[in-house]
């Protein structure tokens, strides 16, 4: 399995849907989750995109020289950037970040904040937009000149002058719920990436984007999107599981749930669905929890339970096809730590993702000195 965190750029803290143990996503706390993911031996980090973020290219940058290991996924919006400034930013962080970037294609979203970005297309003519843009984009990156008439997409001469470190590019990450959707993805991804949803569920949109890859030639990987909210035991984490709603109330869930409305994207569709704006039966399958999506948008559920529990639903997901896993849990710092302690060791984790260092370290409790606490050597 390959393991990635995610950085919030907004709404990180202790509770959902109010302000009461927010934190401030300044710089020094975004570093500090990256480097703790670095450390513990995530394998990447999902940086997200939207108004209410930090630019997640600037923010990627910044962390290259504070990070060694650590890719970075980072989204970009076919329709308000051109394939080739798209294609030269991509290689550039490549280039300078030794080979650590991830593209994350994202085709759906709010129209609403689109407009405000400029982009009026709906939501079928945007993965016909970001067809065209990953055909001149990933001309670009292989070294060709490229003269491209679309639709949507026009460049005369476009080049890249410096090449990725990545061959033949940056691997293209992908999440869509729509049919077209899934043919962007069989055509043009490397890897898929879904939310969580009941895993019969799950499986019939892989299948559907198999039979799709196969019929264009190709193959396609995949990978879930997911929060987690692990303890020592079942009991604990369902009662961290309502900690983290304890302060919503219906009209902020009321609210939530009228902006995700006007939505056009599929995948927001059947995370709403999930649980219908009511706290009542939030486990939507066993161990899997949909409170998260009452007042988050994008991956509204959460696997719930003990390190074994959690650990066999994963690997459940892991069997349906999927080798990459982008976790999450609230707040992102102290859970990064949680998850790598409790589950990594039940997961067949990718070796690549082993903590720095060559020695293992080696951890005691000392009888004498400060009695009774946690030493570690090296």
């Amino acid at each position: 399995m390959n393991i990635f965190w995610f950085l919030p750029m907004h709404g990180d803290g202790s509770y959902l849907g109010t302000l009461k143990g927010a934190r401030a996503l300044d710089y020094p706390y975004l570093r500090q989750i990256a480097q703790a993911a670095d450390n513990l031996g995530y394998g990447g980090i999902l940086i997200p995109t939207g108004k209410t973020c930090e630019d997640s290219w600037v923010v990627a940058s910044s962390l290259i020289p504070v990070t060694e290991r650590l890719r970075f996924l980072i989204a970009v919006r076919p329709g308000l950037v051109s394939p080739t400034v798209a294609a030269r930013m991509a290689a550039t962080l490549d280039r300078l970040s030794g080979g650590r970037l991830l593209v994350n294609v994202v085709a759906g979203g709010d129209p609403e904040e689109l407009a405000g970005d400029g982009l009026f297309l709906d939501h079928d003519a945007r993965y016909r937009c970001a067809g065209e843009f990953l055909t001149v984009w990933r001309k670009l990156m292989a070294g060709e000149t490229v003269d491209f008439n679309g639709k949507y997409i026009h460049v005369e001469g476009a080049q890249l002058a410096f090449p990725p470190a990545q061959k033949p590019h940056p691997p293209l990450f992908f999440g869509g719920s729509s049919a077209a959707g899934h043919e962007l993805a069989a055509e043009q991804i490397d890897l898929y990436l879904t939310w969580a949803e009941p895993p019969d569920k799950v499986c019939e949109k892989l299948d559907d984007v198999r039979r799709r890859a196969q019929a264009h030639g190709r193959k396609v990987r995949f990978g879930l999107r997911v929060n987690i909210i692990v303890r020592e035991t079942e009991t604990e984490a369902w009662h961290a599981a309502d900690e983290l709603i304890k302060y919503l109330d219906d009209d902020t869930i009321a609210s939530a749930q009228q902006a995700f409305a006007r939505f056009d994207s599929e995948g927001q569709k059947r995370m709403s669905l999930l649980h219908e704006g009511k706290r009542q039966n939030l486990e939507v399958s066993p161990n899997l929890w949909a409170g998260i999506g009452l007042v988050r948008g994008g991956a509204g559920t959460a696997l719930v339970g003990s390190p074994e529990t959690v650990a066999a639903r994963l690997q459940e997901y892991a069997g349906l096809g999927m080798d990459t896993f982008v976790l999450s849990g609230y707040p992102h710092l102290e859970e990064a730590y949680r998850v790598a302690e409790l589950l990594f060791p039940l997961l067949p984790v990718n070796k690549e993702q082993a903590p720095k260092g060559n020695a293992e370290p080696v951890y005691h409790f000392s009888p004498v000195g400060d009695t009774g606490s946690l030493k570690q050597r090296t």
